[in-house]
């Protein structure tokens, strides 16, 4: 459980300094509330630079496992920025004890309290049984009811963890020219850490986590008495006033949460220059925007609707096209038994050549009529798969197919596809080396500080050592009473048993460490060291060797980036696409070629009668010539055949694809609509109330965060800041 809490304390701090919190490590890992709370470190934002005392003050509420405080421990810090003789304060607690020093301190009434500082800062606590300004009530239900934590220990099922908040702490401040009362802005932000062997499932309401492996770290969010401050329905912004954790649970067991509550995010706002006027144009626009983006997807969707609506037209075209396909087959078959009939009896076909050259024209004519149907369905069939060419003609539909085809090809979709992918990463390089370039010099920073405190630390060790004579003397005195002189003459006499030499030479060891580790700490050294590592990380960060590195990382990341996004689905779908539709077009112009084969051998054949009706002695040879010519015919019109029936066959997918083109085109149109109304209507309507007293109520609340700066009391003469940070007890079926 200890390690349970370690991490937890380090989530909840992290958080917090992330708002701009002033975070105290100041709490030990105590499970006694009578342990003294050490001061272990402050990072404040309220040291005053003018001379005038600040008071940093950090409230423990030691908690039950439902959030009731058990016990409330008040820690204080007086900054002594003018390095007065004398600090006044007033703290209305019990047990005050100073945790950092021996100065003293007279009591007077009402918690008014005089240390005797001496130039040197104030550390101190104490506790008290005044109410803190926030309530935390911590709620837990297993499979759907309500149960105790100590009755939950052990159990599993499906469990939710709720924290509410109750903010009590009101302030009267200036709101629009009149005097109202505003809850102080807490900012409450609750962690803990999940053990992933009792957790599973977890979902957070109002809040973040992380899976680490073997825990998941949760952190939430909340805003207790935000939602009246502003006065704005929860229908338009909904400003969370409790967190929700909620898992499948295995014997359930769960560490210490902490929970910090401070005003600092407010108390950096500017309430004089808040301005949120100019929000309404800029929702105006976005309305206006999405409107547009609507009525666009509209247009889209009832344009697939009208294509799949033509698209019978197109099929039943196709099928009149099969049956015509069909017909000129049986009336090809019928030709080649004519022929042969033809071939025995040439010598009766003289007399008749003269007619039957003078319907050649009507023949071809047909011929050419079908020719120019399937090139019209074809033009159609193009159009539906969205490929935009010149109508197709019989002289040009081979030159144009071809072209077509090129276009789809795959290497030369992927060249298109790269460069626009190329020239959209190369735009944003310069956001991408200020990332990488923000990122090496943090790690420079963090190399250079830490060579700097070594030899800093060298330094100062060696300064030590220097004077061990003097620590030397004092631990001699010390222990045996004697002077360094008369205790190595004691021991050269040997008087001194070897233990007692041990435990001397021990001692001098230790009160050096102990004076090295004070001068390390101390805040010239650390100016020190933060002087230095700036000027060197600095110095680094312009040298050739950095510049390089920087541009040769800031490469890597464009070449993933580039990498990444032709990987994309996106992008490898729109390859795809393109070869699916070189191979529709591959099988169009092949049944194009085969029909164009017969129409040429029916010219052809025509050309044969022709010249067959010249001279009645080339009948014969002219009759072979019609019955090669009939079975070349045949064999194309049965290619044809089959390749109206493969188009055919693909008609039924050609309408489903439009189908899921339209129901996808539909679900866009859906999706738009819905953001619109739980989204971007939201922000309008937000927009749209009245700003300006929104505005003045927002200065209200930084006013009313300014306003707030102690708990258990502050002198007049004093800055202040004040945060309080929860610590509830573990749940567990071993406690």
């Amino acid at each position: 459980m200890k390690r349970k809490a370690v991490k937890t304390t380090a989530l909840v701090l992290s958080a917090s300094l992330l708002l701009g919190i002033g975070a105290t490590v100041a709490y030990a890992q105590n499970t006694d509330p009578q342990e003294k709370v050490e001061e272990k470190g402050h990072v404040t934002a309220t040291v005053s630079t003018t001379g005038t005392p600040s008071k940093d003050e950090t409230v423990y509420v030691l908690s039950g496992a439902d959030g009731s405080a058990r016990q409330i421990i008040v820690s204080n810090w007086l900054q002594n920025t003018a390095k007065a003789d004398v600090l006044e304060d007033v703290a209305n607690l019990s047990n005050i004890e100073n945790v950092k020093g021996d100065e003293a301190f007279t009591e007077g009434k009402d918690g008014a309290l005089t240390w005797d500082a001496k130039g040197a800062d104030i550390y101190y606590q104490g506790t008290t049984d005044q109410k803190v300004p926030v309530d935390m009530n911590i709620s837990y239900t297993l499979d759907g009811k309500a149960i105790s934590p100590q009755d939950l220990a052990g159990k599993s099922g499906r469990v939710t963890i709720r924290f509410d908040y109750q903010n009590h702490q009101t302030e009267t401040v200036n709101v629009g020219g009149t005097q109202q009362k505003i809850y102080v802005p807490f900012v409450i932000l609750t962690g803990t850490m999940l053990d992933t062997e009792v957790f599973r499932n977890v979902t957070v309401t109002n809040g973040e986590m992380e899976n680490l492996g073997n825990e998941i770290a949760v952190v939430g969010l909340a805003l207790p008495g935000m939602q009246e401050n502003l006065n704005i329905g929860k229908d338009i912004i909904d400003i969370p006033s409790y967190v929700e954790i909620t898992a499948d649970v295995t014997s359930f067991d769960i560490g210490p949460t902490l929970t910090v509550a401070t005003t600092a995010p407010f108390q950096q706002l500017d309430s004089v220059h808040l301005d949120l006027t100019g929000l309404n144009e800029q929702a105006r626009k976005l309305t206006d925007g999405m409107t547009q983006l609507m009525d666009g997807s509209n247009q889209l969707y009832d344009g697939l609707n009208t294509l799949l609506e033509q698209s019978g037209t197109l099929a039943a075209g196709i099928d009149q096209l099969y049956d015509g396909s069909m017909q000129l087959k049986n009336g090809t078959d019928a030709l080649k038994d004519g022929a042969a009939q033809l071939h025995g009896g040439a010598s009766q076909l003289a007399a008749g050549l003269t007619t039957l050259d003078s319907n050649s024209a009507a023949l071809n004519n047909g011929a050419q009529e079908v020719f120019l149907t399937i090139l019209s369905s074809a033009n159609t069939q193009l159009t539906a798969a969205g490929l935009n060419v010149p109508t197709l003609t019989i002289e040009n539909y081979a030159e144009i197919l071809n072209g077509v085809i090129a276009s789809l090809d795959e290497t030369a979709v992927y060249q298109s596809a790269l460069k626009q992918v190329t020239d959209g990463v190369h735009a944003r390089r310069g956001e991408i080396e200020k990332a990488v370039t923000a990122a090496v010099q943090q790690q420079v920073a963090a190399e250079v500080t830490t060579q700097v405190t070594a030899g800093v630390r060298q330094t100062v060790q060696k300064a030590v050592q220097a004077n061990e004579t003097q620590f030397r003397t004092a631990v001699v005195y010390q222990a045996t009473g004697m002077s360094l002189k008369d205790y190595e003459a004691a021991v050269n006499a040997n008087k001194v048993t070897p233990e007692q030499q041990s435990a001397v030479n021990a001692a001098v060891e230790k009160a050096m460490a102990a004076e090295m580790e004070k001068q390390m700490n101390s805040d010239d050294i650390k100016a020190k060291i933060a002087a230095m590592s700036e000027k060197t990380t600095a110095e680094k960060m312009g040298s050739d060797e950095i510049k390089a590195l920087i541009a040769q990382n800031t490469e890597l990341q464009v070449q993933k980036a580039i990498a990444d996004t032709m990987a994309s689905p996106e992008i490898q779908s729109k390859l795809q696409a393109a070869a699916e539709g070189a191979k529709s077009v591959i099988a169009l112009k092949a049944s194009l070629d085969s029909y164009n084969g017969f129409y040429l051998g029916l010219l052809s054949y025509t050309s044969g009668v022709s010249t067959a009706a010249a001279g009645a002695q080339d009948l014969l040879t002219g009759a072979d010539a019609l019955k090669c010519g009939i079975g070349e015919l045949s064999a194309g019109v049965d290619a044809l055949n089959s390749g109206i029936q493969t188009m055919k066959g693909k008609v039924p997918a050609l309408l489903d694809g439009i189908t899921a083109l339209k129901d996808g085109s539909g679900a866009l149109k859906d999706g738009l609509k819905k953001m619109m109304e739980e989204g971007i209507a939201k922000i309008a309507a937000l927009a749209e109330n009245d700003l300006a007293a929104l505005s003045d109520r927002l200065s209200g609340c930084i006013d009313a965060a300014n306003s707030y700066t102690s708990f258990s009391g502050i002198h007049q003469d004093t800055d202040g800041a004040v945060k309080f940070i929860y610590k509830t007890d573990s749940v567990s079926a071993e406690s």
